[in-house]
């Protein structure tokens, strides 16, 4: 693929053309983090939610989760389902907007995980 951008070097517009390879080598550090950041979360999980999870699964939202394959690598490191959710761009912002509209509701736990 041809990509367009400035230059970082020279400071111009350039063309390049990168592979599906250099992406995907670029790409496996972050995917790293998030393997492991996804690991931990479910060993710190207390074991009545930890029933839920193994029952339902896990349901992946934002940007990250549109990523082909990466919730066939979370299902092959977690053994556990996992669904990237319908709308999975605007899900977060639209939690937020429902956090924000009842946020006396919430405070309690956003102050506590702070």
């Amino acid at each position: 693929m041809e990509i367009k951008g400035r230059d970082l070097i020279g400071g111009i517009p350039k063309t390049i053309k990168i592979t599906s390879q250099e992406i995907r080598e670029c790409l496996q550090e972050p995917l790293g983090a998030i393997v492991e950041a996804v690991k931990d979360s479910l060993e710190r999980t207390p074991p009545e939610l930890a029933s839920d999870i193994v029952d339902r699964g896990i349901v992946m939202t934002g940007g990250g989760s549109l990523l082909r394959g990466v919730d066939l690598l979370l299902n092959d490191v977690t053994n556990l389902p996992i669904r990237v959710a319908e709308d999975a761009l605007l899900c977060v912002v639209l939690g937020s907007g429902k956090i924000l509209d009842e946020i006396h509701v919430y405070y309690k736990v956003l102050m506590h995980s702070s």
